[in-house]
C-alpha cells in the first residue's frame, strides 16, 4: 500500500500536532492515504510489547513516521517488518533520546531524570513543562505554539505516561535504522531545545545512504509549527522513492 502513510506522536501530546500534517499532505497528493495513529497503551514500558500492540493494529506494506518517540517506534517497527514496510519518515527522533556514552547529542541524563521524577509527582504540569520545551526555539509566537500542543493533548493516565518517558529512556534505534533497508527519511528542527541540531549530522554518519534534512529556525514541535513546509519535503520523497 504505498499510497498509505502512517503517522505516529510523540510522547504525551497525543494525535493532534499531526494533524495539520496530515492535512497538507492530502493536500498535495488526494491519492495518499494519511492516518495519525494513537500510540498505544500496553501498560508497561517494554518495547516488544509496544511494537506488538502498533504491529498488530497498523495495516502491512505502509510508508511508516512518527515524530520524536512515535518515528523511533516508526523506527523499530520498520525494522521488524522488512520489506513489509514502503519506507521510513522520522521527524525530530533522536536516535537515543537520553544522552550516553557513545550518543552524547542526546537531553542530559539529570534533565531527564527530573522530568521523570516531574511525572511521578504531577503528570499534567510535566506535560505542560514540556510543551513549553516543545516549541521553544519556534520562529513564530512560541507561547501560542506551546498553548495550541497542551490543549490538544488528551488527559492519559499517569501510568501511561511514565511508561512512556520509561521506554524514551531505554531506547536505542541505531540498530533498527542501519538493520532497514528501505527508503528513509529523517528532518530535524534547527532550533530544537529536546534534539540538538547536531544529531542530523550524526544520523547522517550513522546512515550515509539515506535523506536527512533540516528545517531551519524550527522548533521541536515544526510538524505543527509549519506543516506546509513539511508536507511538501515529505511529498518530494515518497515520489523520488523506487516503486516496489
Amino acid at each position: 500500500m504505498r499510497d498509505q502513510l502512517i503517522l505516529l506522536p510523540g510522547w504525551g501530546m497525543g494525535q493532534a500536532p499531526l494533524q495539520p500534517l496530515a492535512a497538507a499532505l492530502k493536500g498535495l497528493d488526494e491519492h495518499l492515504h494519511v492516518q495519525v495513529h494513537a500510540l498505544p497503551e500496553p501498560g508497561s514500558s517494554d518495547l516488544h510489547a509496544w511494537l506488538d500492540a502498533l504491529d498488530a493494529t497498523l495495516p502491512q506494506d505502509c510508508w511508516l513516521g512518527g515524530w520524536s518517540l512515535g518515528g523511533m517506534l516508526a523506527a523499530e517497527l520498520a525494522a521488524r517488518r522488512g520489506d513489509r514496510c514502503c519506507g521510513l519518515i522520522t521527524l525530530a527522533s533522536n536516535p537515543c533520546f537520553v544522552a550516553r556514552a557513545e550518543w552524547p547529542n542526546a537531553m542530559p541524563a539529570q534533565m531527564f531524570d527530573a522530568f521523570l521524577a516531574g511525572c511521578n509527582a504531577s503528570p499534567q504540569s510535566t506535560l505542560k513543562r514540556f510543551s513549553v520545551l516543545c516549541t521553544q526555539g519556534a520562529a513564530d509566537d512560541p507561547r501560542s505554539l506551546s498553548r495550541l500542543l497542551g490543549a490538544g493533548a488528551p488527559q492519559a493516565p499517569g501510568d501511561a505516561l511514565r511508561h512512556g518517558l520509561e521506554l524514551l529512556a531505554q531506547l536505542d534505534i541505531r540498530d533498527a535504522l542501519q538493520q532497514y533497508g528501505g527508503p528513509q527519511l529523517h528532518l530535524y528542527g534547527g532550533n530544537d531545545a529536546l534534539v540538538p541540531v547536531e544529531v542530523a549530522g550524526d544520523v547522517l554518519a550513522l546512515l550515509p545512504d539515506v535523506e536527512v534534512g533540516l528545517i531551519e529556525a524550527a522548533s521541536h514541535a515544526f510538524p505543527l509549527e509549519d506543516p506546509h513546509e513539511l508536507a511538501a519535503a515529505i511529498q518530494a520523497f515518497l515520489h523520488e522513492s523506487p516503486d516496489d
